[in-house]
């Protein structure tokens, strides 16, 4: 979601959809985790009764767990596309790929977006950190049992193989996405292959 906001924002610059786009992103890399839980809790479940307040049961219960945690990467990304793809559009390759006639969504999607993606791809990586320490206030504030509720009730119960093993996962798991990312700078960026 973040990435076609990012560059719809950028190909719209100083629009309407840009400042809106932009102005929805910077708040939600502003505001805390839980005050943005407790606002979709308030609006969805409460003031138009659309989605449930917290535990599980179904997809729907999903939704605004989901949302809360991915507010702030998704405006991260968005925010950083916009960025890039700014950048990639004013290259002399852009203007040359303009000049031969090709339409705008073949030289937006093709030429630019490509050229815009590793920064793209390493914070989308970098985001990972940021979604397992999410997790800990977005569970507590849904009431969704979950890593992050296990790590914080096993602190408080002094539970230490549980919390060991809770950091070596999220270690592991951090590990492995960013091994995978480094194989996909290499499909996204020729230059990025090892030798």
């Amino acid at each position: 979601v973040a990435v076609p906001v990012g560059l719809l924002s950028a190909v719209r610059r100083n629009s309407f959809v840009d400042h809106t786009t932009m102005g929805l992103a910077l708040v939600g890399q502003s505001a805390p985790t839980f005050f943005l839980g407790i606002l979709f809790i308030l609006l969805f479940s409460l003031k138009v009764g659309l989605l449930p307040t917290s535990g599980r049961g179904g997809a729907a219960h999903l939704v605004l767990p989901a949302l809360t945690l991915g507010a702030f990467a998704m405006a991260s990304v968005a925010r950083l596309t916009r960025s890039a793809v700014l950048e990639v559009l004013g290259a002399d390759f852009v203007r040359t790929a303009r000049a031969k006639g090709l339409a705008e969504r073949v030289v937006v999607v093709k030429h630019t977006l490509k050229n815009a993606a590793l920064p793209i791809v390493t914070i989308t990586g970098l985001q990972l950190g940021t979604l397992l320490g999410g997790a800990v206030v977005t569970e507590t504030v849904f009431a969704w049992p979950g890593i992050g509720r296990l790590a914080i009730q096993s602190i408080y119960n002094r539970d230490y193989p549980i919390v060991q093993c809770v950091v070596f996962l999220s270690a592991l798991v951090f590990i492995v996405v960013n091994f995978c990312l480094d194989l996909v700078y290499g499909l996204v960026d020729p230059r990025a292959r090892p030798r």
